[in-house]
């Protein structure tokens, strides 16, 4: 038995090496460009790397000007740093958000890595289109977003967990987790924690010693420097660390179960199956490791508040885990599976390009009058490009239906591929009108132009960090926490001012009615 599941690794997969990597450029990069900032995570994590951008002081991180003691500033600096090589070309966010299409590709290169140490160079080409074609990474690695660097930590980690009793895997292991804990705090080391103890418990006690030795050091980076140029905060940082990195039982509820069936989808089904067929090989790394880094992972998302960005650590274990299973499913489920995505992603796909022409044309009415009622005041125009690229990828999906040769990873393939044609037709025919609904400048400038030019400061009431971030970058708005010792003329709110305010201005973002910002100015 062992040795027919030992044959079935090496089944050839059906797609070269080049492709593979081309898929997952078109899906790293088809979004990251293109759009203004968004609500929420992009706009605050993009605002941090613009205050970056010229500013005096690059060891603590600002929202508008005020500090922010959320993450480490790693991920934010090399945002800045892309966005200043592309500034000759893209503007400042979206050279930024180029940052997070770097460590995306950084983690399914180790990702890549990791699964060819473990189970062989066909589940390492599968490993990175799995984890790609997983629903729940589609948003946040389009993001500016540090969990994705804290994601390629991770896989760095496993990779050195793979490589050993290796001295070089000591050393990825302890930069893995060293550098999850730089780019996510508390929250990006503490799920890897556990993994720097297995050298110790496989009695390899210098791997042990090296990667334990890295990883304080990189992780005792921050600190250090924090308290040598701001302690003040350091205290305040660390409390905020704690805090958000303190598990609960009672925080484990439906909403949990409900967010891993479609966050980590495929992958879940993948990972079980594999997790049967090797029930009695828990001895072996190349099962123990993924089962027991998907646990871990697991056991953190429980204990936390059902978020997609908590539930991040899951996909890489899981991932390494799903490689072993997606080529092993019996005949009749692998069948059904690829009917699913085939049927699953010609319908999407074909919707989409049914809501691109009504935009374009007007054409069926009720749907144009759907997208025009969601946003009003938009008005689509025709690009050539646009059609071109959507036609593209569509024919690419075609092709890919008629061309591709049987075989186990079939499904597994047609899905990610069904990703990644759906993402680019969704990109080139709907993203002008989705960014026109979630883009903060029309709001920022408007509100900007209902201001004397002279207008002193602003105080603000109920304004998130998004707010700020959006305000201080498409118009060079800073507003300053509203107290009773201040005495400035303006304020910006989201809710009634108190009395002795005069509201001069209203607006919101068009896909947005409920948020409303408005400007008021002191009744003297």
């Amino acid at each position: 038995m062992i040795k027919i599941l030992g044959a079935a690794r090496e089944i050839k997969f059906p797609l070269p090496s080049l492709v593979v990597a081309a898929l997952c450029v078109l899906y790293l990069v088809f979004g990251n460009l293109g759009h203004d900032p968004w609500k929420a995570d992009d706009a605050v994590h993009l605002g941090i790397a613009f205050s970056l951008h010229g500013g005096p002081d690059w060891t603590l991180p600002r929202v508008a000007g005020e500090p922010w003691v959320g993450t480490p500033p790693f991920f934010h600096w090399t945002a800045e740093a892309t966005a200043w090589l592309k500034q000759w070309a893209l503007p400042f966010h979206e050279g930024a958000r180029l940052a997070t299409a770097l460590f995306g590709a950084l983690f399914l290169l180790f990702l890549c890595r990791a699964a060819i140490a473990l189970h062989g160079r066909e589940a390492g080409l599968a490993a990175p289109l799995l984890a790609i074609g997983a629903l729940g990474l589609l948003v946040p690695i389009h993001d500016a977003q540090p969990a994705i660097a804290t994601l390629a930590a991770a896989a760095l980690a496993y990779l050195g967990l793979a490589s050993l009793p290796r001295l070089t895997g000591a050393l990825w292991l302890g930069l893995g987790c060293g550098a999850a804990f730089l780019f996510g705090g508390l929250g990006g080391g503490l799920p890897l924690l556990p993994l720097l103890l297995l050298p110790l418990l496989q009695r390899r006690l210098l791997a042990g010693a090296v990667a334990l030795v890295i990883a304080a050091a990189l992780a005792g980076a921050w600190p250090a420097l924090l308290s040598q140029q701001h302690p003040n905060y350091l205290a305040t940082w660390w409390n905020g660390e704690l805090e958000a990195a303190a598990m609960h039982a009672s925080d484990f509820g439906r909403d949990h179960l409900e967010m891993l069936a479609w966050f980590t989808w495929p992958l879940l089904p993948y990972g079980l199956w594999a997790a049967w067929v090797e029930r009695r090989q828990w001895r072996n790394r190349s099962f123990a490791l993924p089962v027991f880094g998907t646990l871990l992972a697991l056991a953190w998302f429980f204990g936390h508040e059902a978020r997609p960005l908590l539930a991040l650590p899951v996909l890489t274990p899981l991932t390494l885990l799903a490689a072993m299973g997606a080529h092993r499913l019996r005949r009749g489920a692998a069948n059904a599976f690829d009917w699913f995505g085939t049927m699953t992603f010609t319908l999407v796909i074909g919707l989409i390009w049914l809501g691109g022409i009504a935009m374009w044309t007007g054409w069926p009415e009720q749907i144009a009058h759907n997208f025009a009622k969601l946003q009003p005041g938009f008005e689509a125009r025709f690009s050539v490009a646009a059609a071109a690229v959507a036609l593209l990828f569509t024919a690419a999906w075609v092709v890919s239906l008629a061309k591709m040769p049987r075989s186990p990873w079939r499904g597994a393939v047609h899905w990610t591929a069904g990703v990644v044609a759906m993402w680019g037709v969704l990109v080139a025919l709907w993203f002008p009108w989705i960014d026109y609904g979630k883009s903060y400048r029309g709001v920022a400038e408007s509100l900007a132009r209902a201001l004397p030019r002279d207008h002193g400061c602003i105080e603000r009431r109920d304004l998130g960090l998004a707010q700020r971030a959006v305000l201080d970058y498409h118009a060079d708005l800073r507003t300053q926490p509203e107290s009773p010792r201040t005495n400035c003329k303006w304020m910006v709110s989201l809710s009634p001012a108190p009395a002795g305010w005069k509201k001069v201005w209203e607006g919101h973002r068009p896909g947005d009615r409920s948020e409303r910002l408005r400007l008021y100015r002191r009744e003297d």
